[in-house]
């Protein structure tokens, strides 16, 4: 049962949601690379489609945010622990975590995770803390419709792993396949049809091209502080288009309703 104090499980509030865009440096040097998952056709939302590893808020993860001593409240807490649970689940990178880890000791803790399904018993098996600094805000979309039963509400964030030398595994339950590659490479990847991406996908990878390394990506993240991005339909000439707002950090801003539908 979750807790009276749990966020709406959907309506008009949606879904709380979280995702991170993980980091890694390229063998080459040249841009970064970041980690992306392909969903399951199976899946309702979004399937088939590359994403970045997350998923929605669990009431034990606002739980857990009960005992964490931060500055920041309560809500956002429970979102940075849900993306640092999420990712251990889906991919097998323990990010946003301080104690003794390794490839073997993270294995184990997904293991354990897996058979939990929260975050708290692993910590205490696994002797780690949270390191909630270590997931920095970087956006927050929220496409509401009332049309649409289930609308999240999603918090991204950015983590760095710096090196590349790291084992990562798909679930195969949500997700098919897991890999690593630069944003430009993704957008490519997707417009040569080998990709297929949604929306607010297509709008931040645009963005997280721009950067050459994750302290760019960070410095960024300073110039635009997170706000809530909910695109709208605008008529122009004789097309619909679906835009963002103009003032959060995005190179571009909108396309026609007919490419986003395609797409």
């Amino acid at each position: 049962m979750a807790p009276q104090n749990s966020e709406p499980e959907s309506g008009s509030e949606g879904i709380p949601a979280a995702t991170v865009v993980v980091f890694r440096n390229a063998a080459d040097g040249g841009p970064p690379e970041l980690l992306m998952v392909t969903r399951s056709r199976n899946m309702t939302f979004a399937g088939g489609a590359a994403v970045f590893p997350g998923g929605r808020v669990d009431p034990a993860d606002y739980e857990l945010a009960q005992n964490i001593d931060s500055l920041l409240d309560r809500d956002e807490i429970a979102h940075r622990i849900a993306a640092i649970r999420e990712t251990l689940e889906e991919t097998g990178l323990a990010i946003g975590l301080r104690g003794r880890i390794d490839a073997e000791s993270a294995r184990k803790a997904r293991g354990l995770l897996l058979e939990a399904t929260t975050l708290a018993p692993v910590l205490r098996a696994m002797d780690w803390t949270l390191d909630i600094d270590a997931v920095l805000p970087f956006a927050r979309w929220f496409p509401r419709n009332e049309r649409i039963p289930r609308v999240f509400d999603t918090r991204f964030y950015l983590a760095d792993l710096g090196t590349g030398a790291v084992d990562i595994t798909v679930d195969r339950t949500e997700n098919t396949k897991l890999y690593w590659i630069t944003a430009q490479g993704a957008l490519d990847a997707a417009a040569a049809g080998e990709l297929s991406i949604i929306y607010p996908t297509r709008r931040n990878l645009e963005r997280l091209a721009q950067f050459a390394s994750f302290a760019d990506a960070a410095a960024d993240c300073g110039r635009f502080p997170v706000q809530t991005i909910t695109p709208f339909l605008s008529v122009e000439g004789e097309q619909q288009w679906l835009r963002i707002p103009g003032d959060a950090g995005y190179p571009v801003t909108g396309e026609p309703l007919d490419n986003v539908m395609r797409g």
